[in-house]
């Protein structure tokens, strides 16, 4: 038995689980921007079923907003703040024994470089190698760093908008029917096929995918909602208890 996984979506409603369960997606990844663990976990919880599992996930914005590294955690137990080092995130990450993904790597200023690919190379599990954001020449270079560093592939929708849900997903060969299942696909490097949309849908995603990224990465969206110390994933808020103060970059 298979199961047909979109490892990364950040959005979530009706519509999405619709579009997933049309696409015969059986698990899907929700990782929304700044929202912390016990939200995404309740969030994630309230849509699954018995036809989707929706598993809750981290996606950390690492550094400063100009230079921001995302790194992708699944199976954490406690929740981990935006905006501090990236050495920071991945020794946490280690902590708790989360699984850690590396989503569109090497892409704008947004990802880990291919040295940080081979300075966390034995903390990350998986190298996602297609993205429908992504143009071309991006994927392959994507798949030449994973093939490189003999790290196991993944890919996903990186659905912005619920209209990406299905355009891509990974195919694992086994059952996975939790998220310590998932969890463990990811660790154990079972085998899985790379599924991905070549056609139309795919670049009117790309398309779509892209403007929303240039609308979400203006520096005034970004002064607004990360930088006032207030926000569900700023390191000063009051939820994390001042751990990572000395790892903050605001």
């Amino acid at each position: 038995m298979s199961s047909r996984v979109d490892c990364h979506v950040k959005v979530l409603d009706e519509t999405v689980v619709e579009r997933a369960t049309r696409a015969g997606l059986d698990v899907i990844v929700y990782a929304p921007h700044f929202q912390r663990l016990p939200e995404i976990r309740e969030t994630a919880t309230r849509y699954s079923s018995d036809e989707l599992l929706v598993v809750p996930g981290r996606e950390v914005f690492t550094g400063p907003w100009s230079n921001r590294k995302h790194v992708l955690a699944i199976g954490l137990e406690e929740p981990v703040p935006d905006f501090i080092t990236l050495e920071a995130v991945m020794t946490e990450f280690d902590r708790q024994d989360a699984t850690v993904l590396a989503p569109h790597p090497d892409f704008l200023n947004v990802s880990l470089s291919p040295a940080d690919l081979r300075q966390y190379r034995e903390t990350i599990d998986a190298v996602e190698i297609f993205n429908p954001k992504h143009l071309p020449p991006h994927n392959r270079r994507a798949r030449r760093l994973a093939e490189e560093l003999e790290l196991p592939p993944f890919t996903s929708s990186y659905a912005h908008l619920p209209s990406s849900v299905g355009v891509a997903h990974t195919t694992f060969e086994t059952a996975i029917e939790s998220e310590a299942e998932l969890c463990e696909a990811f660790e154990d490097d079972a085998p899985r096929q790379i599924v991905r949309s070549n056609g139309l849908d795919r670049w009117l995603t790309t398309t779509a995918e892209l403007l929303h990224l240039g609308y979400e990465n203006t520096w005034k969206k970004a002064e607004r909602l990360f930088l006032s110390g207030t926000e569900p994933t700023h390191p000063d808020h009051i939820a994390y208890d001042g751990r990572f103060d000395d790892a903050a970059v605001y």
